[in-house]
């Protein structure tokens, strides 16, 4: 029978994680339940406490929740690594708020992408991006708080272990094996990713398209850097953008390291540098009046970068590219780098443009092999050229 480990702090959610056991035995899974608590549990687990933190006793008397979290989060990811690791877990399942959540989800985060996980929080309807990480991590929100079984609760909890029962007792019918190409993806660059993949779908690639919405640039490097592609086409790499000038969108400041450093061949383009992300048009930042915003949709607003941002964005890239330990590309349009970057549309601005490349060429190694063409990113002879000279560099 398939394994689903029980994560979660037995000195104060004890009895909801009991009512949450039999659940999950009702479909027929073994439960391994561990105690990430520091006090006596109110339920016997399967792990105790003492095997996530040796001072468990300390961190209990001191009554410091930051400490405490902070070390059975560190304890809770080497288990339940371990435990995947011995063949012993199959799926997790965890409950509580926002200490609870970041125990859990350390834990959670440590295991491969395609491992169940599943965490019942309090926080689930907020900002989830600090629980969930890059990977596969599925929130659902408790509703009310994770105090004792009510007619809400108990609803909620029977949801979640049908859930993940279902979900470590699902197959995924064969599928033909084919080396995993990236590419990273916007809404302004959607012709030329589309295209790009096509060709490449057509030499025997299957591509996984990435969104380059903040976590989708930290989720595909962080596949990289786990060896899981052949080549990366990162066509769209306007979270620096974000990172850069303070958008809402950004991947940190480590975006576009993974693949020249774990060796993985790699083209890429210049896709979105033309605009910085922010939520509804309300929302802002006051600094930024003045400047060339567009309203994308109601959840959405953009904005132009400055000739010196784009320098800056620029020489940014340019250093990165040249550290690569992999053979690199890198494909520049000269018309455009985003659909509404094209004379005529709101964001068309050459002087931008012309200092984002200047700003390439000021810090480009000779390593790095450069095609400069005079279109926009979005043409199709632009998108299945980045195709095959990426087919050509992982051959």
């Amino acid at each position: 029978m398939a394994t689903v480990v029980l994560l979660g702090t037995l000195d104060t959610k004890g009895v909801e994680y009991a009512f949450l056991r039999e659940r999950l035995l009702e479909h027929g899974v073994d439960v391994l339940l561990v105690d990430a608590g520091v006090n006596e549990p109110l339920v016997e687990p399967d792990i105790g406490r003492a095997e996530l933190a040796q001072n468990v006793a300390e961190l209990g008397a001191a009554g410091d929740r930051g400490a405490a979290v902070t070390a059975m989060a560190e304890g809770a990811e080497r288990v339940v690594t371990r435990l995947y690791a011995d063949g012993r877990l199959d799926g997790i399942l965890a409950l509580g708020g926002s200490g609870g959540s970041s125990i859990a989800t350390r834990a959670m985060r440590a295991l491969p992408v395609g491992v169940p996980k599943l965490m019942v929080s309090t926080v689930a309807s907020g900002d989830t991006r600090p629980y969930v990480g890059a990977v596969d991590v599925t929130m659902m929100y408790s509703v009310v708080d994770i105090s004792g079984v009510n007619s809400v609760s108990a609803r909620i909890m029977a949801n979640a272990a049908g859930a993940i029962a279902g979900m470590v007792n699902a197959t995924v019918p064969p599928l033909e094996e084919k080396p995993l190409v990236a590419a990273t993806m916007f809404g302004v660059t959607t012709p030329c990713v589309t295209r790009a993949r096509e060709r490449l779908e057509e030499h025997g690639y299957e591509v996984l398209v990435f969104h380059a919405t903040g976590a989708g640039g930290e989720s595909m490097e962080a596949l990289a850097r786990g060896g899981y592609f052949a080549g990366v086409l990162d066509a769209t790499t306007t979270e620096l953008a974000d990172e850069l000038v303070g958008g809402v969108l950004s991947a940190g400041p480590d975006r576009l390291e993974a693949a020249g450093a774990a060796g993985v061949p790699q083209v890429v383009s210049l896709g979105a540098l033309d605009m910085v992300n922010f939520g509804p048009r309300e929302t802002v930042p006051p600094q930024f009046e003045g400047r060339n915003l567009y309203v994308h949709n109601p959840t959405v607003t953009l904005m132009r970068t400055t000739p010196s941002e784009c320098a800056e964005l620029g020489r940014s890239i340019g250093r990165k590219l040249s550290a690569a330990k992999s053979p690199t590309v890198l494909f520049v349009p000269l018309k455009g780098v985003s659909m509404i970057d094209v004379e005529g549309q709101v964001f068309y601005d050459e002087d931008a443009d012309a200092a984002l490349f200047a700003g390439l060429r000021e810090t480009l190694d000779d390593s790095v092999e450069v095609h400069e063409v005079e279109t926009d990113i979005n043409d199709e002879a632009f998108a299945v050229a980045m195709a095959d000279r990426l087919h050509e560099l992982i051959r």
